[in-house]
């Protein structure tokens, strides 16, 4: 890596900090050391050079841009460019073509490694009291993203097979690890939507390595598999999981050890086809397991309860009770929140980048930038001794926004009086406790009446030149 100029370097960090509201003697600081930074770039032995488009100019602008209700190119080359006349600096060319050259250049395995030091980093600094029982409570949940319709892209992510040649988009599946403490992202792994191995259950045994002795993982009926539940138990990690459809509970079996709270023994099932013998043969032939039915009864004209049925190694019931089982497994909606927040808040749920190289950056970008915006919330939230996910995502988005460039040009000495100010103006977006709000799967402003592209656009489009000469 090319990058000669030591101070100027200093000086990109530094900024890079201050976007995200780092300062020396703050809490969850040096989330972005500049140390790491620039051993990831080291390593990746990048081809760049010290002049406009250095490699800390390059990620703090494709960050801000994920932040950005305009996510395009153009916009972020013109913040740097108000951001240089700001701190008296020569303007640089309005011409996105640098800016894109150096974002190809920016490895995806520097981004990949920041955004899992920043969560775990993250989730390490955190209050013991946000943790449950004293332990890490790890959530995965998945969803899909699409991305331009590009021969590269659609050869590594192909579209549903149900849509016409041309008229769909190429379509991924990605699985998050989330802390539940403080809502970072962990570890997040990607495949196509459709084929082998590509289910979010696949993808979760790719991130077994992000799970550590004593976590809780925590998940929907997707994941309660007997051998994911053993692959997790033999990394010491324990599990709350609701229990799968396909699985008959019967609370008259086994040992009770309260109403609709008994331990049972589950068989170990035929070696599936994706798995060898050996790997087979590694797993117990049965598993000590605990199943507690939970009544949930929601908020509205008509009282409604849901049932549900979870499955856990909890075993102790004096120490983990139903009661805590419940409440744990209902947080498991914050997943659900975390990835609204990253797809529809931050727009990822639309990708950009051309190639499949790109888009896997830039779901990277995404979850870095996720991860330091969470940073900020957890700063409001112990400062004035909140919950952090009492704390609005969208509003933290938006006063960071507003306080972008004052952070970035006031003096030293003035930093952290600043950023008290934008954590005390985050800290007061309250979103308030909602957990059994119901609301219609609905929109009511009506679509423009265009018809729907039925043929791909380019043959449609000689069609229309076709009929209007006619």
């Amino acid at each position: 890596m090319s990058n000669s100029n030591q101070g100027s370097g200093i000086s990109q960090v530094e900024s890079l900090q201050r976007r995200f509201a780092q300062a020396p003697g703050l809490p969850f600081a040096n989330l972005l050391p500049m140390e790491l930074i620039a051993k990831l770039l080291d390593e990746a032995d990048t081809a760049f050079y010290d002049r406009i488009y250095s490699p800390l100019v390059t990620l703090a602008m494709f960050l801000s841009q994920c932040q950005d209700a305009d996510q395009s190119q153009r916009q972020a080359v013109a913040r740097l460019i108000a951001h240089r006349i700001a701190l008296e600096e020569p303007a640089c060319s309005s011409n996105t073509g640098g800016y894109a050259k150096a974002r190809q250049r920016l490895p995806e395995k520097v981004l990949a490694e920041l955004t899992r030091h920043t969560g775990n980093q993250l989730m390490a600094q955190a209050p013991s009291g946000w943790r449950w029982f004293g332990r890490h409570v790890k959530v995965v949940d998945g969803s899909t993203a699409s991305m331009p319709d590009t021969e590269a892209n659609q050869q590594a992510y192909p579209q549903p097979p149900v849509q016409k040649p041309g008229l769909g988009f190429p379509i991924l599946r990605f699985l998050v690890v989330f802390s539940l403490a403080v809502g970072s992202v962990l570890d997040a792994a990607f495949r196509p939507y459709q084929g082998k191995q590509t289910s979010e259950l696949a993808l979760f045994r790719s991130l077994h390595d992000s799970i550590d002795a004593d976590d809780v993982v925590l998940g929907d009926r997707h994941f309660c598999s007997f051998f994911e539940v053993a692959a997790l138990q033999q990394r010491g990690a324990d599990v709350v999981l609701r229990q799968h459809q396909a699985r008959h509970t019967d609370f008259r079996r086994g040992v009770q050890l309260g109403r609709h709270d008994h331990l049972v023994v589950w068989e170990k099932p035929s070696r599936p086809d994706w798995m060898d013998e050996a790997t087979y043969q590694q797993f117990p032939d049965e598993l000590v397991m605990r199943e507690v039915r939970i009544h949930i009864k929601a908020r509205g004209r008509k009282v409604r309860s849901r049932t549900l049925t979870i499955a856990t190694t909890l075993c102790d019931h004096e120490t983990y009770r139903k009661a805590d089982l419940g409440a744990l497994y209902r947080q498991r909606w914050q997943a659900e929140l975390h990835l609204r927040s990253i797809k529809t808040v931050m727009q990822m749920d639309v990708l950009r980048g051309k190639t499949p190289e790109m888009v896997r950056k830039e779901i990277w970008a995404h979850l870095l930038a996720y991860n330091l915006i969470r940073k900020v919330m957890a700063q409001a939230a112990e400062r004035f001794e909140l919950a952090p996910w009492r704390i609005s995502f969208k509003a933290t988005l938006q006063t960071l926004s507003a306080f972008a460039l004052p952070l970035l040009t006031c003096a030293k000495s003035k930093l952290a009086e600043l950023i008290d100010e934008m954590l005390l103006a985050i800290a007061r977006h309250d979103v308030g406790n909602r957990p059994d709000r119901i609301e219609p799967r609905a929109v009511k402003r009506r679509p423009k009446p265009y018809s729907l592209l039925t043929k791909p656009r380019a043959l449609a489009r000689k069609l229309e030149i076709h009929n209007s000469c006619a």
